[in-house]
């Protein structure tokens, strides 16, 4: 057992294919950016599991029962179920599969850090997923389990399922391997089943129809810029009110995972190839597509000032598109190379759009990265893996 282990994971983008990557299959592209969720975690000293948030003004103190983690302050169940509901869904996880091995957990102290807001509200930049990517790192080295990228990607995949099985997971994918990443998702309902009939290694072990990542080249000649309406948004909700909708059931949503597809695809392939023009082509389809189904959907994606962000944008000669759910948050720009930042940054400003400073980290920061996982094999076994930590 390590005295204390300290792992980060950054934020995310979308570039292209949010939406339709719900559907398992559907292909995507996220990117990492250089903010980051730091996780600590060391030996607990009064209780069995003690969260410090800096998200809290003050530590959370949990109790196991049956592989449950439960508030001993009756007032902070509120914040298990929310603010901290991926942090303790990790920790579950990762002891349920000890636990399936006959391993016992040890009393953890869990340290958690956020560089993924902005004037003390959320930016969009997927820091569920960054905490539970974190988390997975930090308590799976304490406990001295040595596990591929793929293994711990899987972990923070059924982490976030048990408490929300429609995101795709492709901020997990992209918190975990950075940089530019070509995702498809495997059935999330499929595997939360898997988890109910035959537990954590078995689900694990599983090949995952459907999941498909793998990295790619930044843009040559293209700088990806980044613009925050102010106004966070909640993502969960925007999902649930599209699926709930009449679009969802009708046959414009088959067009519009087609078109998608094509569209991504084709960005995709302008990424291998260093085609910068193409590559601009399927960023503006791309954001066309969306506010089509926005449009018909009535959904909202496509606040006014995320509008103002991709006109300002493009009037600067990028093309632009909200990032991921819309309805707020963040939006993005490929820039090329000859056309001025600052130009961008003031005409942003004079909108009332923030440009954040964010960066693309190489994904060679990340320990064991791999170049191309396809999930309908297995990953290198957890399960063995996980038995080398000690009971």
């Amino acid at each position: 057992m390590s005295a204390t282990v300290t792992r980060r994971a950054p934020g995310k983008l979308f570039v292209a294919g949010e939406y339709a990557v719900l559907e398992p299959a559907q292909p995507a592209i996220v990117v990492a950016v250089d903010r980051y969720i730091t996780v600590t975690v060391s030996a607990a000293d009064g209780a069995e599991v003690v969260v410090d948030s800096d998200l809290l003004d003050h530590e959370v103190q949990l109790h196991r029962s049956e592989g449950t983690l439960y508030a001993l302050a009756p007032a902070d169940a509120e914040h298990v179920r929310g603010t901290l509901a991926h942090l303790v869904s990790t920790v579950e996880v990762i002891e349920q599969l000890r636990a399936e091995q006959g391993l016992t957990p040890e009393p953890l102290r869990l340290t958690v850090r956020s560089r993924l807001h902005e004037q003390g509200s959320k930016i969009g930049l997927g820091s569920s997923a960054a905490v539970t990517v974190a988390a997975t790192g930090a308590v799976t080295g304490y406990y001295g389990m040595r596990l591929s990228p793929e293994a711990r990607f899987r972990l923070a995949l059924l982490a976030s399922v048990r408490i929300d099985a429609g995101p795709s997971g492709a901020d997990l994918a992209a918190s975990t391997w950075q940089g530019w990443i070509a995702y498809r998702s495997p059935d999330r309902d499929a595997l939360r089943r898997s988890l109910h009939l035959r537990g954590i290694a078995k689900t694990l072990r599983a090949p995952w129809p459907g999941l498909s990542i793998r990295t790619l080249p930044p843009p040559r000649d293209l700088a990806l810029r980044v613009g925050w309406t102010g106004s966070p948004a909640s993502t969960s909700a925007l999902v649930a009110n599209l699926t709930a909708g009449e679009w969802w059931r009708s046959s414009a949503r088959a067009d519009f995972l087609a078109d998608s597809e094509r569209w991504v695809t084709a960005a995709v392939r302008a990424l291998e190839r260093g085609e910068p023009e193409a590559l601009l082509h399927a960023v503006r389809a791309a954001r066309h597509l969306l506010a089509r189904m926005d449009a018909d959907a009535a959904l909202g994606m496509f606040t006014e000032r995320l509008i103002r962000l991709c006109d300002t944008a493009e009037a600067c000669g990028a093309a632009a598109k909200p990032s991921g759910a819309g309805g707020g948050d963040c939006g993005i720009a490929l820039l090329p190379a000859h056309h001025s930042p600052s130009a961008l940054q003031t005409r942003w400003a004079e909108a009332g759009i923030t440009t954040l400073p964010l960066q693309v980290p190489h994904p060679g920061t990340t320990p064991g990265f791999e170049e191309h996982y396809a999930g309908h094999g297995t990953p290198a076994d957890p399960v063995s893996a996980s038995q080398r930590g000690r009971p």
